[in-house]
């Protein structure tokens, strides 16, 4: 069995799309669809069903799906083992990185690969619930996350390095701000209609404990995965945001009003998780730009790396 053909059909049912999927491999999509039928044809029958503008999996598309993970994170470990014997010339290094959180690690990626050249640096964008979950099962070697976890139960399993954090601020349609000039206690926003991050995100359970604590429950006007296009919907006048500063700062003034969030402010805290125990030459070295884009003393028990 061909192992690109497994890691293809994994990133179709990520990516509920043939079309993106292809783009995030950069391959086009005749080659996608050309092995995901291969694939079919070798396992004796249909992995995929299109239902309306979603896929939806076969009852074999579900088991190709869950032990499909699983060879691509073993295949993923054996290359890493094989790049640590022959040191950083090689390599492979797989993170999962939130939207929210790019500007903050743009910086380490270009210093990595200026760096480590001959390590192919794979980037992963979901949201912060799914790459905890695919840290702790092997398919990302270090996931970028908002502290504390989302997922509890990873704690024992996931070890964490704290390196920004920063409050987070409402938005509002220009129309609808607030009379009143500067900050807005978050009890303002009782009754006013959200535009949030899916689920799979960190920041709506963020968000939903702070207006828990404020007295309410959040009504949900709308869901995206993309920050920009928020600021768009706040702008549009579908409802208020909130987001962390470094992101609400880049809409355009004129149709979004930002405004400091108070009684309670809600930190907005990025870490790094990677699982227990063993780590690439590969994945310490990017702990180690991390660590010195974020101003952060290097680790007191990490041997230096050849």
């Amino acid at each position: 069995m061909d192992v690109r053909a497994l890691r293809y059909f994994v990133e179709v049912v990520e990516q509920q799309s043939f079309t993106r999927a292809a783009e995030a491999l950069h391959v086009t999509q005749p080659t996608i669809s050309k092995m995901v039928r291969a694939l079919e044809d070798e396992l004796g029958g249909p992995l995929l069903i299109r239902d309306g503008r979603r896929l939806q999996l076969t009852d074999a598309g579900r088991v190709v799906l869950e032990r499909g993970r699983a060879v691509l994170a073993e295949v993923g470990r054996l290359r890493r083992d094989v790049a640590d014997v022959e040191g950083l010339a090689r390599g492979e290094l797989t993170v999962g990185i939130p939207p929210t959180a790019g500007p903050y690690f743009a910086p380490v990626i270009g210093a990595y690969r200026r760096r480590h050249p001959g390590v192919t640096l794979r980037l992963r964008e979901q949201g912060a619930r799914a790459l905890e979950a695919g840290v702790a099962e092997g398919d990302l070697d270090i996931g970028v996350t908002l502290l504390p976890l989302g997922r509890p139960e990873l704690a024992a399993q996931l070890a964490q390095l704290s390196v920004a954090r920063q409050s987070v601020v409402a938005l509002f349609p220009r129309a609808r701000a607030p009379a009143h000039p500067g900050p807005v206690a978050l009890a303002e926003l009782a009754g006013l209609p959200f535009v949030m991050y899916e689920d799979d995100f960190a920041l709506p359970r963020l968000i939903a404990d702070g207006c828990r604590a404020a007295g309410f429950t959040p009504e949900i006007a709308a869901q995206s995965r993309y920050w920009d296009f928020i600021g768009d919907l706040v702008g549009a006048d579908v409802g208020v945001a909130i987001l962390p500063a470094h992101v609400a700062g880049r809409f355009d003034p004129a149709r979004v009003d930002c405004r400091p969030l108070a009684s309670p402010a809600l930190i907005w805290e990025l870490g790094l998780v990677w699982r227990q125990g063993y780590l690439s030459r590969a994945a310490r070295a990017w702990l180690d730009c991390c660590r010195e884009e974020f101003g952060l003393a290097p680790s007191p028990d990490a041997p230096p790396l050849p």
